[in-house]
C-alpha cells in the first residue's frame, strides 16, 4: 500500500513539474496607486476568489476566444498584454491576434510587414510601414506589434475604417440579433456616450453615435468569429464588456466558442461579474479632466 501511495505522489509531482511556467510579471510603470491594496491583485469574478497570474493563464488557455480590455493610455496594460501573449504561448499555440487599433485598410500593410520581418528584412520605420494611426501611442503598442509580427499566427485588424464609420453615421444600418439590441444594453451604451462626451453631445447625435459604437463591436465580433482559433483580442475595456459589448455580438452571430474576458483596470475601479470574467488591478495614470478642455470657451 505504501508503495502505491509513493508512486501516486511521484506521479502527481511529475505532472506538477510538467505544468508550464509563466514569465515574470513586468514592473509597474504608471506612477499612481503604488501603495494601493489592490495593486497586482487578480480576481476571478465568477467565484470572487483571488488568483495568481499562473492560475489566470491556466484559465485563459482553455478558451477559444480571449478578450482583453484595456485603458488605452496606461502603459502597464500594454506591458501585461505582451506578457499575456508570451505566457499563453507556453500553454498552447495562438491562432490569431486581433487589435482594435488596426483597420481593414491597414491589413495589407500588416501582412507585407509581417512577411518581410519574418524574412529578416524588417521595415526601418515599422509604424510608418503600417500607416499606424497617431491616436494610438506607438510607444505602447509598438512592442506588441513587433512581437506579433514574428509569430506564426496572423495579426488582424478588428475595427472599422473611417469611411465605414462615416457611412454608419450618415445612415445607421440595422443591427441583427436580440442580445446586442436589448433595450437595457442600448440605454446603458447611450448613458456612457453622454458621459464620455461630458453631456455636451446633442440628443440628435445619439442614434448615430450609438450605431457607431455597436457597429464597431459587431465588426470585432465578426473578425473574432472568422479568425483562426484560439484568438486573442486587445481592445478598450468597454468594447469587451460581457453585458454590453463584443460577447453579446458573438452571441447574436451564433458563435458558441468558449469566450473569456479579462479586464485590466486601474486600482480603485469597479469591475463586476456581469462585465468580465477576470479583473487584474494595475497602477494608475494621473487623472485628466477631459471635460474641462471641452468646456473651455
Amino acid at each position: 500500500m505504501r508503495i502505491a501511495i509513493t508512486l501516486l505522489l511521484l506521479f502527481l509531482a511529475g505532472c506538477q513539474s510538467m505544468r508550464p511556467t509563466v514569465p515574470a510579471v513586468p514592473d509597474w510603470q504608471s506612477p499612481q496607486g503604488r501603495e494601493h491594496a489592490q495593486l497586482g491583485v487578480i480576481i476571478d469574478l465568477r467565484s470572487g476568489q483571488q488568483i495568481s497570474p499562473q492560475q489566470l493563464v491556466d484559465e485563459l488557455a482553455t478558451a477559444g476566444h480571449v478578450l482583453v480590455g484595456e485603458q488605452h493610455d496606461n502603459p502597464d496594460h500594454h506591458a501585461l498584454q505582451l506578457w499575456l501573449l508570451k505566457a499563453l504561448a507556453q500553454y498552447r499555440p495562438t491562432g490569431s491576434l486581433l487589435l482594435e487599433m488596426l483597420t481593414p485598410s491597414q491589413q495589407g500593410e500588416v501582412d507585407s510587414s509581417r512577411a518581410v520581418t519574418q524574412a529578416n528584412q524588417p521595415p526601418a520605420d515599422l509604424a510608418k510601414a503600417l500607416s499606424w494611426k497617431e491616436g494610438w501611442d506607438w510607444n505602447y503598442y509598438g512592442p506588441i506589434v513587433r512581437y506579433a509580427l514574428v509569430q506564426p499566427y496572423p495579426l488582424l485588424a478588428a475595427n472599422l475604417d473611417r469611411e465605414e464609420i462615416m457611412a454608419v453615421y450618415r445612415q445607421p444600418p440595422p443591427l441583427v440579433g436580440s442580445a446586442s439590441t436589448a433595450a437595457s444594453v442600448r440605454t446603458a451604451l447611450q448613458d456612457d456616450i453622454r458621459e464620455s462626451h461630458c453631456g455636451l453631445l446633442p440628443e440628435s447625435q445619439m442614434p448615430p453615435m450609438l450605431a457607431i459604437q455597436q457597429q464597431r463591436d459587431r465588426r470585432m465580433a465578426e473578425q473574432i468569429k472568422a479568425a483562426p482559433q484560439p484568438s486573442v483580442l486587445f481592445a478598450g475595456a468597454f468594447h469587451v464588456r460581457r453585458d454590453l459589448g463584443v460577447p453579446l455580438h458573438l452571441q447574436d452571430l451564433g458563435d458558441s466558442t468558449q469566450t473569456r474576458v479579462l479586464t485590466l483596470a486601474e486600482v480603485g475601479r469597479t469591475v463586476t461579474a456581469q462585465q468580465s470574467d477576470f479583473v487584474w488591478y494595475t497602477a494608475a495614470t494621473p487623472e485628466q479632466d477631459h471635460c474641462a478642455k471641452l468646456r473651455k470657451p
